[in-house]
């Protein structure tokens, strides 16, 4: 399969309107940059580099090489360097990302994770976990979870508080899922890859993966829409959503169905500088707009 490198890449390019919104109205508030860098960074990161060090596995080319290739590719594609990956024992298929600017990167993958999917499908999450990196989502995440729980530990008015700024943060961490979702078709370039990531995360086993009708998913994902047509389920929508962290991956199957065929999506696979085809590369010329 012909695949283009994004080089010159900035997040900008394809992070999505929500994103964007929630993540400049994040940059308003006064401090937050200089206090995790300086005060939480520092701590943040020797914990999970204890962590990770003492109770998983880094990947590496003489360790887990064909995930290490994976995550490679990724980095290629979307001009990024490498972060750390780990794989760790756990149970529920999940990954996770951390970054303060100036430090060491990681990426964890859970192995329930990657025995639930393909190896395409897995690059589809490392670079989603990417996105994340590449958008700089650590920068905020870390401090607005401190900020949560300074405010619960003041009476009354604090809880209130706190709850406004969980219902903020959560908002802004489901709009920073959407873009990390295009990173993750930016690297497969290919939006069944995605959707049958988030297809397995809904109702997904090793044994029922096989199984699975994407198709089928993609017909779900698009009614969902349907469902907003009325007041009441616009009220049920929004209510459904309202404490979770990650969009429902109706939804997020949804956002990349629609991206992926967009102009803004196909103008960026043009615009680039390098494209891959069986190992030969062609240069062209780069374009900024």
């Amino acid at each position: 399969m012909t695949k283009t490198s994004l080089f010159g890449l900035k997040a900008d390019h394809f992070r999505h309107p929500l994103d964007l919104e929630a993540t400049t109205a994040l940059k308003q508030l006064p401090g937050i940059d200089l206090v995790v860098r300086n005060l939480l960074g520092p701590v943040a990161e020797q914990f999970f580099y204890l962590n990770n060090i003492a109770a998983s596995v880094l990947v590496g080319e003489n360790q887990l090489p064909h995930l290490h290739k994976l995550l490679e590719d990724a980095c290629t594609t979307l001009d990024l360097e490498p972060p750390q990956l780990y794989v760790q024992q756990n149970p529920a298929p999940n990954a996770y990302t951390f970054a303060m600017r100036g430090k060491q990167p990681f990426i964890v993958l859970h192995t329930s994770l990657i025995d639930l999917l393909t190896p395409e499908e897995i690059q589809a999450v490392i670079a989603h976990e990417l996105g994340h990196l590449k958008c700089e989502h650590g920068v905020y995440l870390t401090p607005l979870n401190i900020m949560v729980l300074a405010a619960s530990l003041i009476p009354n008015w604090g809880m209130l508080i706190a709850q406004s700024i969980q219902e903020k943060m959560l908002e802004w961490l489901r709009c920073a899922e959407f873009s990390c979702d295009r990173a993750a078709l930016l690297a497969t370039q290919n939006p069944r890859v995605v959707m049958s990531v988030l297809m397995k995360l809904a109702g997904g086993s090793p044994t029922l993966a096989p199984q699975l009708n994407l198709d089928a998913f993609i017909a779900q994902a698009r009614a969902y829409d349907s469902v907003g047509d009325t007041e009441l389920g616009q009220v049920l929508q929004q209510l459904q959503i309202s404490q979770l962290s990650h969009p429902l991956p109706v939804l997020r199957a949804r956002e990349i169905d629609r991206w992926a065929s967009s102009q803004s999506y196909q103008s960026l696979l043009n615009q680039r500088l390098i494209s891959y085809n069986n190992g030969d590369a062609q240069t062209g010329g780069w374009r900024n707009w």
